[in-house]
């Protein structure tokens, strides 16, 4: 199959001039549209007009900020929708708002994003969670949340649990009968879908060489048992079949963009309009290929709120510029920082063992 690279295409050089144009004139429009924006910019020594020469030297604002502060760059009247982060019980959430531009845009570059390793059409879908998420329709959590916006990808879903959230065999057994002879999406968080999906499908002999896994998130249980994600890979092609994998890394404070990785596995790339940073969490200082240090996400989507340029609490590392399965920069997310508050979403999940 040939991959579509509709926004995997910019090389790091034609990247680095795109975006310094786009995301210079974003933070002009935020500062003329948000006066706390303004007041931020004012006091870490940006004023008006600045040249910039690098994207490396935009202010950026720590993801944390949208814990404390409501910043918008749109009217009350305007705010089509307010997202909120994942997070631990008690913790704070960020409040993202949208206007309703905002919204059909995240929506249009996820989906471009997504349809570049899965193509055009809704494929039959294969979900590793439970229907019981959705129980409560006014209220869905971030894990629910999640599932969700991934539905739309696909047809036909089936979910790998049942009710009471332990492995429906049969309900997969049937998908497989019927779809598993064709491409097929699979769906799920890191963790579950290596304790629900995949031993499933090794103790019980399923087949899925047709697959396509989008996972995210919960590495944190797996590396406790010496899985990583090129053992998370190799098990998965060795006792399923399953070869077509793709983790990805987004947040809502950046909503519609995420990097996804490669076919070959060797990292996670940067769609077009989106890059990252890698910072020394002492000085600061842009770091060079291969050091590890403090992430920080760009991307041209947010104009409804000051969202384009954020230091992320992750820590991460650069492998590789215009040398991977796409262009642009190919990099790992190593974990969390120090002290950082768990991001929830997946980690949430109390099913049985």
């Amino acid at each position: 199959m040939t991959v579509a690279t509709s926004v995997f295409s910019k090389s790091q050089a034609e990247r680095d001039v795109s975006l310094l144009q786009e995301l210079t004139e974003l933070t002009e429009h935020h500062r003329a549209a948000s006066v706390e924006y303004r007041r931020i910019l004012d006091a870490i020594g940006h004023p008006a007009g600045r040249r910039y020469e690098r994207v490396a030297d935009l202010p950026w604002l720590p993801v944390r900020l949208f814990k404390h502060h409501a910043l918008k760059s749109v009217p009350d009247d305007e705010v089509f929708k307010v997202l909120t982060s994942s997070g631990t019980t008690g913790a704070e959430v960020s409040r993202i708002f949208l206007d309703k531009e905002a919204a059909a845009a995240q929506q249009r570059m996820l989906s471009a994003t997504i349809q570049t390793v899965i193509g055009p059409n809704r494929l039959p879908m294969l979900l590793v969670d439970t229907k019981a998420l959705f129980k409560n329709r006014r209220s869905f959590s971030a894990r629910g949340a999640g599932v969700l916006g991934m539905m739309n990808f696909g047809r036909d879903h089936t979910f790998v649990l049942d009710e009471n959230e332990r492995p429906d065999l049969d309900a997969v057994r049937g998908f497989l009968a019927k779809h598993g002879d064709q491409p097929f999406l699979i769906f799920g968080f890191t963790f579950m879908a290596w304790l629900y999906l995949y031993e499933l499908a090794r103790d019980e002999h399923l087949d899925l060489s047709n697959g396509i896994l989008i996972h995210s998130g919960g590495w944190k249980k797996l590396i406790d048992q010496a899985v990583d994600n090129a053992e998370f890979r190799r098990r998965f092609a060795q006792d399923t079949g399953l070869t077509r994998i793709h983790n990805y890394y987004g947040m809502v404070e950046q909503i519609g963009t995420v990097y996804v990785e490669g076919p070959s596995g060797n990292g996670l790339y940067c769609p077009d309009f989106a890059d990252v940073i890698v910072r020394d969490p002492v000085t600061w200082e842009e770091v060079p290929v291969g050091t590890p240090g403090v992430i920080e996400v760009v991307s041209t989507l947010p104009r409804s709120y000051p969202g384009h340029i954020l230091l992320t609490e992750d820590r991460g590392v650069i492998h590789g510029i215009d040398d991977g399965d796409w262009p642009g920069k190919r990099f790992s997310i190593l974990g969390r920082l120090p002290r950082a508050e768990a991001r929830g979403c997946s980690d949430t999940f109390q099913g049985a063992a």
